[in-house]
Parts: structure tokens; sequence; C-alpha cells
């Protein structure tokens, strides 16, 4: 059976009336909005990372770890951890860390990332973050996987680490035996290859582009998976749709999600953001978005046929969908989460074969609760 994932990118841009959420409402309800996705059956929820406004995701092992006390069940994965721009020794530290907290269920996917700010906060810029990323996961998977570690910064590549590295330890070790690290992509061949290389899965960022522009990235994972002599059956891919609003009657979806899609076309025809590479084709208009872009927006039949359409370029076998509520309501939110569970997840569910899925290492019980969850309160 598919698996399906919420995603937040913690977005906090004003709402239509110019409002915009307090900073601790809106990290309280990614808190909440995965309790909700844990309680209606969802597999897993992930949590970005962005360094620019309007986002708020500049943090989440913090958020994660939060998730991580107030589920059992739940995968926890990061979408994505910007590894172009961060310490691998930190990084290593705070997802085992995160991982025995959470009993062994973290996922990481890595990215490059595409914001500006990456340069004048980190010292890293988009072109040379292609080299860094590189350096920095084989860094990590050696800090995972190695009792010891003896490293120099590579000659020719920018590093976030100037310094070497001899016999270093680092602790705690993860609780999984290998945490699985996917490697997100919206435009790169390089992202694919490395994964292909590494033998890891690839997530497809499958956001605002036409679903060519994705596909042929996933096209040439498998074909260089083949090519390091890998099975093709062995080849996990991933891809996610950028909005999610099932409604009974289509034409209550389309309009409830109007004013989000007019809004973030008109910011994103403004913005600088909106001008970088595999961040954003403008379309048409509204029709042709939801025609031939990635949103989940309509009737349960309607989204079951578009989820198989992209399957069908992409053979994912992992799918997440907007974790956020957007412009919705909290109730209408809800409902259409509940809906998609009893409407369209079956039916893909018996389309779409299983990925591997590891269960817990430790199961755990939840041991706190949040009050009131966010599906408690639109009741």
């Amino acid at each position: 059976m598919v698996k399906f994932v919420g995603l937040d990118l913690i977005a906090n841009a004003p709402d239509g009336s110019g409002r915009t959420t307090s900073t601790t409402d809106r990290l309280t309800e990614v808190i909440d909005n995965a309790v909700l996705f844990e309680e209606l059956g969802f597999d897993g929820f992930a949590v970005g990372e962005r360094h620019h406004a309007p986002f708020l995701s500049s943090a989440p092992p913090v958020v994660l770890s939060h998730i991580a006390a107030v589920t059992s069940r739940i995968r926890l994965f990061t979408g994505v951890t910007l590894l172009s721009v961060l310490d691998p020794v930190r990084v290593a530290e705070d997802y085992a860390t995160l991982d025995h907290l959470s009993g062994g269920r973290l996922e990481l996917i890595i990215g490059k990332g595409n914001g500006p700010e990456q340069a004048e906060l980190f010292g890293i810029g988009r072109l040379e973050a292609w080299d860094t990323i590189r350096e920095n996961y084989l860094l990590l998977r050696r800090l995972w996987s190695d009792e010891k570690v003896t490293w120099e910064p590579p000659a020719g590549v920018p590093s976030i680490r100037h310094t070497p590295l001899h016999e270093a330890q680092v602790f705690p070790r993860p609780l999984q035996d290998t945490i699985r690290i996917w490697h997100g992509s919206a435009s790169s061949e390089r992202s694919v290859e490395l994964a292909a290389e590494a033998g890891d899965p690839v997530f497809s960022a499958n956001g605002f582009n036409p679903v060519g522009k994705y596909s042929a990235l996933t096209d040439h994972y498998r074909a260089k998976w083949a090519e390091h002599g890998r099975d093709p059956e062995q080849a996990l891919v991933g891809a996610g749709h950028i909005a999610l609003v099932v409604a009974r009657n289509s034409q209550d979806a389309i309009e409830a999600y109007r004013p989000t899609y007019e809004r973030l076309a008109e910011r994103l025809r403004q913005d600088a953001h909106g001008q970088l590479p595999g961040s954003f084709t403008l379309y048409d208009d509204y029709d042709d978005y939801l025609a031939r872009g990635s949103a989940l927006i309509g009737s349960p039949q309607q989204v079951i046929d578009k989820v198989l359409r992209y399957n069908e370029a992409f053979g994912n076998t992992l799918i997440n969908v907007s974790g956020q509520r957007g412009d919705l309501d909290q109730s209408a939110f809800v409902h259409s989460l509940e809906l998609f569970q009893s409407d369209v997840a079956p039916t893909l569910r018996r389309a779409i074969p299983s990925p591997p899925w590891p269960d817990p290492v430790v199961p755990i019980e939840r041991r706190h609760a949040t009050a009131p969850t966010a599906r408690a309160a639109a009741v």
C-alpha cells in the first residue's frame, strides 16, 4: 500500500484579510496538525527547513522533537534538511538524538536549498551548494556508520567545516541501524545522481512546475541507478503534491483554494525567490494551474485520477500532501483530510504498491497530550 505523509514548510504569510498568525500560534498549529495526521491514519509527517521570510521552519529538529513527544506511530520526516549549509557534525548529533526520542521513527530528506539568504547567513551560495551538499552528505554518512572518523576539508570546495577531524566520535549514535536518507530535488540531475550512486531513494519536489519537468529527473535517477548495477525494483521514489483540498462537490474545493492560489501567484510575480531555478513556473491562470499542476483540488475521484496520473509518470510509492490548512478554516481542513482518508486513500492503497516501511525500533506511547487536538477543536 502506498504511504501518505503530510508536509508543512511552516509558511506564515498574511491571510486574505492581511492578518498574520503569531509565531507561537503558527508553531503550535504545526504540532496539532501532526497529531491530527496520526489520528486520521496518515503514515508520516514532515517539517521543512527554510531560512527566509515568510517561513518559520529554521529549526526542524526542535519542531520534530516536540512532534515525537506527542505522537507514537507516524514516521517523522524532514522536508528538507539543507545539508548544503549545515555542519554535518551538528546534523549527526541533532538527528541521532531525535531518532532516540522518537523511538527510531526518523527519515531524513536532504536538499541543496534555493534561498539567496543562504549565502548571507551561512556563507554558501547556490552554485557552491552543489559541491558542499555532496561533501557534507558523505561525511554525515561516515559519522553515523564509522566508529571513528578522520576527515580533511576537501581542497577547492567551500566547507562549513574548516577544521579537520581526527578519530572523531559523535554521540549519540542513531537508534536505527541506518537512518534512511532521501535526496530531495526540484531541478538537479546532480542530486539524483548522488542518490543513485549511494543507493538512496529520491524525493521529487513536484511543486510549481508541470509533471514533465520532474518526471525527467526520476527517469534519470532510475537510469543512473541501473548503471550502478542496482536492482531496478529497489529504486525508491517519493513525490509531493503542493496542496490538498477535497470536497464532495468539486466546485466547493476549487473555490476554497482560489484565494490561496491568487495570493501565491501575486507574491511570486514580485518576489525574487520565484525567479530561482526550480521554484516556480507561472501558469496561465488558476484553471491551467489546476489542470497541469500537482495540487490535489476537487472531488475524491478527481484527486484519485490526478494522483494516479502522477504515479504513472513517477512510479512513486510515497506521496506527501499539504500538512497545513492555509486559508481553510479548521473544520474544513479536518473534513478535507477525513474525506481523503475515507474516499481517496483506500483506492490509492489498492492501486499503488507499498515502499519499504520500517517499524519503530522502540514502540512508544504518547507521553503528552495537546489540548485540544486539531480534530477535536473542529468538531
